[in-house]
């Protein structure tokens, strides 16, 4: 049997402040954190994938890029992006992209903490 791989089983992004970080993923997404996290991280209880903010591991350096992330796509389902959209522009959340409508439903993208792009769209 050859091994293979079954898609992504867990996400994280690296952050300069966990608890900043985490706290912008409750508050402005409505995510929870899961039961329990390794130390240096905050893990969400996301379905079907976990999703995580943590430390940046050793030797990266979160400023020596312009945006974290560069060249990865993470997307975020929601019910509602254009309500999701206008909850986070009034509360001065970066907007990379406006909403729109795109194959996968109704779609924005906004930068999070670090600078990550983070797409949102409906389920």
């Amino acid at each position: 049997m050859t091994a293979t791989a079954g898609g992504p089983d867990f996400i994280a992004l690296q952050v300069r402040d966990v608890e900043a970080a985490a706290a912008f993923y409750e508050e402005h997404l409505g995510l929870r954190r899961a039961p329990a996290s390794p130390p240096g991280a905050v893990v969400f209880a996301t379905e079907p994938v976990p999703f995580a903010v943590r430390e940046p591991l050793p030797g990266v350096d979160l400023d020596a890029v312009e945006r974290p992330g560069l060249g990865v796509a993470l997307w975020f389902r929601t019910a509602d992006a254009q309500a999701l959209h206008d909850r986070l522009q009034a509360a001065g959340v970066p907007i990379v992209k406006a909403p729109e409508d795109g194959p996968f439903g109704r779609m924005f993208t906004f930068a999070g903490p670090e600078g990550y792009a983070i797409t949102t769209h409906e389920d």
